[in-house]
């Protein structure tokens, strides 16, 4: 199992060309990724990659020997799926992720019925806003709202979800309440967004009678954080642009109100992104599979 060990250590390595980044994705720590490279290059008698000490390169020994090295990975896990499908009990850990809404409102409640179902299925479970390099982050599913930029995923789509533009009575009553999109790009009103490290520009796609229109907005202040913009929007700080299902007890309690009614924000996906393989991994099929049942259950309509 060593020189399997070091094999898959080699190709997750190569595919992240970090080590610390490798290390992390294999739960192991760097110096013990390094030193299964090192047995690696000394049985096979060449260097694998150039090292300096802000760089990792595969040389050309590294390049040939990668392509080997991820059918044998790829036939192994393979392998390894077929076991889980003959025995009917897959186990192990799954690390999943999810943005703070989604996750609070539909997946969180889910995990501890999902493990009374699976006993031997463990979930790592972690929330962000922020974008996620599924690799990079040693992730092996993450839900995710509207569209992914890595064409390298698979991709579940679960809903479309509805969303809507509110702000709270006393923000309304301080600022007005806007007429038409054109003014959410004026001084005359502020905008709170989310932002995270690399997110584009911000602009909300808006139902019109003309057709969809993307409004360029901005605002004093924003977050990479969802759950602190509708808390501001709540203390009558500025407009949110959400998913329907995060604010709707606000709106039911009035404490957030709607606005722009007649030019609404084009829905959004709500899909679950995992890594593409051969065949896929059976206990990370079955927590998507009953996480897209519960979801699509739970969704208001």
């Amino acid at each position: 199992m060593a020189y399997l060990d070091n094999i898959q250590t080699f190709v997750r390595v190569y595919e992240l060309g970090n080590m610390s980044a490798a290390a992390r994705d294999l739960r192991i720590s760097a110096a013990v990724a390094s030193s299964r490279i090192s047995q690696l290059e000394d049985h096979l008698g060449v260097r694998l990659f150039q090292r300096t000490t802000r760089l990792l390169n595969p040389t050309e020994q590294g390049n040939t020997f990668y392509r080997g090295a991820l059918k044998i990975v790829e036939a192994v896990e393979e392998a390894e799926a077929d076991i889980n499908d003959i025995t009917l009990t897959p186990r192990g850990t799954l690390y999943v992720a999810a943005p703070l809404g989604v996750g609070q409102k539909f997946v969180a409640p889910a995990v501890p019925k999902f493990h009374k179902k699976f006993p031997l299925i463990n979930i790592r479970l972690r929330l962000s806003d922020r974008k996620l390099d599924l690799a990079a982050e040693g992730l092996d599913a993450a839900f995710f709202l509207g569209l992914p930029e890595d064409s390298n995923l698979r991709i579940r789509k679960i809903a479309d979800c509805p969303r809507i533009l509110c702000a709270s009575p006393a923000y309304l009553k301080e600022r007005g309440m806007p007429r038409s999109s054109d003014e959410l790009k004026t001084d005359a009103h502020d905008c709170l967004n989310l932002r995270y490290p690399g997110a584009p520009e911000f602009q909300w796609p808006l139902q019109t009678k003309d057709g969809t229109r993307r409004v360029t907005v901005s605002g004093p202040f924003e977050s990479d954080h969802g759950e602190i913009l509708t808390t501001w929007a709540l203390e009558g700080n500025g407009i949110i642009l959400k998913p329907v299902f995060e604010v709707s007890e606000h709106l039911q309690k009035g404490l957030l109100v709607p606005i722009l009614e007649q030019e609404p924000p084009l829905p959004i996906q709500l899909a679950c992104l995992y890594m593409h393989r051969r065949k896929q991994d059976p206990k990370a099929r079955l927590f998507i599979d009953f996480m897209v049942d519960h979801i699509t259950a739970s969704m208001p309509a």
